[in-house]
């Protein structure tokens, strides 16, 4: 089956684009294809003029520029949180064990997670969980972070903290694709806005574009679904 159609876009630097659209449209996929998680049929990917969908890449060091939040979080349970944002750093950059401790608890602080260095996933609220998260694609430097629906499995009052951090690196011009249906926070943020659908994009535009004169139907009753739901949200980034 094919999931993904035609799909075709660019990230500058510093910019932010955000992908919506109802469930199944192949949001997630397009992420999973970005850092070859789910390497596409057809099709190329590039990072910074590479192409990293070329069968002779190596494609562990290009993954490792490619950050990427989950829903879920993903952290390992048995790590500490510094340990969770540290190992990459160990494993795959070869950082000696105290400079990764450093950078670990530089970006839990950009993160507001330094006081919980030393706590286990577990006895971490979701939303802190998240911030660990964010952390730990920080600290690889990545040429883009990828944010599949970092807010959706998250209790509503724990929502705010985490679209705050992403609010901040956003504004402090980290580039970033995020999955999301937070529309406040695309108001504040986003460099383009892509719509899909079964597959393809059915609209794309600047924030003004979807929010002042959408084109499609389809983009229109959704955006209002999306209001109902999800607008009492946009009063955090105010």
């Amino acid at each position: 089956m094919q999931v993904l159609k035609g799909i075709s876009f660019e990230l500058g630097e510093g910019e932010v684009k955000v992908v919506f659209g109802p469930s199944g449209s192949g949001k997630s996929t397009l992420l999973r294809c970005i850092n070859m998680l789910n390497p596409p049929d057809k099709g190329e990917v590039y990072l910074r003029g590479e192409n990293i969908t070329d069968p002779e890449v190596n494609i562990n060091a290009m993954r490792a520029r490619i950050g990427m939040v989950f829903q879920h979080f993903n952290l390992f349970a048995h790590l500490k949180a510094i340990d969770n944002v540290s190992i990459g750093l160990r494993r795959v950059r070869g950082f000696p064990k105290e400079e990764a401790r450093e950078k670990a608890l530089e970006v839990l602080q950009t993160v507001k997670m330094e006081k919980w260095a030393d706590h286990y996933p577990a006895e971490l609220s979701g939303g802190q969980q998240q911030r660990v998260g964010i952390a730990r694609a920080l600290a690889m430097d990545p040429d883009v972070i990828l944010f599949d629906e970092p807010t959706s499995a998250l209790d509503p009052e724990l929502i705010g903290e985490v679209l705050q951090v992403m609010l901040d690196l956003a504004k402090a011009g980290t580039t970033m694709i995020v999955v999301t249906h937070e529309m406040g926070f695309a108001k504040a943020v986003a460099s383009e806005m892509i719509f899909l659908g079964d597959g393809v994009i059915i609209e794309s535009g600047t924030p003004e574009h979807f929010f002042i004169s959408p084109k499609s139907e389809r983009v229109k009753k959704f955006l209002q679904q999306l209001d109902i739901l999800y607008g009492s949200h946009e009063k955090l980034l105010k």
